[in-house]
């Protein structure tokens, strides 16, 4: 029996949320660090894109690459203008703290539509 891809997709986000907040997270805690660029994790839907099959491991010892850390990359904020401060360190507090509060919004989305999902399922299963 084949997973319901509502779930894989809620799963698939809510790693992606993870790695996003560890990123932000990694931005914040070096926002003093003479010369760190600030980095941020390529959009879910550009993630989606890219993870289509992949090759399986076979035997414990192989290692897979997992495609959404694969996907964090320097931030875009140099271009947009974000001030590059004389350390050369490129993170902006709030623009760190913003994101942290639309990771958090995202992921009780993404958890409310899951509980709301399984609470339908387990109503079919009842009747």
């Amino acid at each position: 029996m084949q997973p319901i891809q509502l779930f894989d997709l809620a799963s698939k986000q809510a790693h992606w949320l993870t790695v996003r907040q560890t990123v932000v997270a990694g931005n914040i805690a070096n926002a003093n660090t003479p010369s760190y660029q600030a980095r941020d994790v390529a959009a879910f839907d550009a993630v989606l894109q890219e993870t289509g099959m992949r090759m399986a491991a076979t035997r414990p010892g192989h290692m897979t690459e997992d495609p959404i850390r694969s996907s964090v990359s320097q931030s875009s904020q140099i271009q947009d203008g974000v001030e590059i401060l004389p350390s050369g360190n490129t993170v902006s507090l709030p623009d760190e703290i913003a994101k942290t509060s639309e990771i958090k919004r995202q992921y009780e989305i993404n958890a409310g539509l899951v509980k709301s999902f399984h609470r339908m399922m387990l109503m079919t299963v009842k009747s």
